[in-house]
């Protein structure tokens, strides 16, 4: 069944497996907040189009951000509709039987308008909030962008009213007559893992990676069954 939050749109309802659909914000949030990029699709002159960016929702809205040369951006910056995604991916389903082979992920799709960021303080909170979102407290840490580099990148804001979010977790669903097979089933789970910094060549002797990069995490707050 569906679970509580607002009431969906044709757009947002679930209807493959409508078990799996959330409707709530905090999921939502959530997962939007732990995706490190995601799709945008729009339309343009009867075709569609799909790009990949870094995004962040602050509050009610999610930004995402782009040369302002970018053709993408300059199609749907005045107010043309988006459908964006987002999906993280926690683990492999394997049945026994290969119709049934799945994967446990967490996804949201968003649908609004995107509208151009053109207060200056908004923008540069956007700016500020993409670049923590990519590393929590990075923008104390770089130099952020001057009035010229500003000028140079454009950052949309899409409303976060029109949303909804599906999940997967849990074992391979076999037919009952596929039990008995002598096939290893179960869940491979998956995880986004840090390595080990790399030092820039040119990082003058002795300047260490600060504490948010070594030890870089993810939030991730998967459910542990649906």
């Amino acid at each position: 069944m569906s679970h509580a939050g607002p009431e969906p749109t044709e757009r947002t309802r679930v209807h493959r497996h409508p078990e799996r659909g959330f409707y709530d914000r905090e999921t939502i949030d959530a997962i939007l907040d732990e995706a490190l990029f995601c799709h945008v699709g729009y339309v343009e002159d009867g075709k569609p189009r799909v790009i990949p960016t870094i995004h962040v929702r602050v509050g009610d809205t999610v930004y995402i951000h782009g040369s302002s040369a970018s053709h993408t951006l300059r199609a749907i910056k005045h107010g043309g509709e988006v459908c964006l995604v987002t999906t993280l991916l926690d683990g492999l389903v394997l049945a026994r039987s290969a119709f049934s082979h799945s994967m446990n992920y967490r996804s949201v799709v968003v649908y609004g308008t995107a509208r151009e960021v053109t207060d200056p303080d908004e923008k540069w909170a956007a700016q500020k909030a993409l670049v923590d979102h990519v590393v929590p407290g990075r923008s104390e840490q770089a130099r952020m962008p001057n009035d010229a580099e500003l000028r140079q990148t454009s950052i949309l804001a899409i409303y976060l009213e029109e949303a909804s979010a599906k999940v997967r977790t849990g074992p391979p669903k076999d037919d009952e007559e596929d039990l008995g097979l002598q096939t290893w089933a179960g869940v491979l789970p998956l995880y986004t893992v840090p390595g080990e910094p790399v030092d820039d060549p040119h990082l003058p002797p002795g300047l260490a990676p600060p504490p948010n990069v070594t030890g870089y995490r993810r939030p991730n707050r998967r459910p542990t069954s649906t």
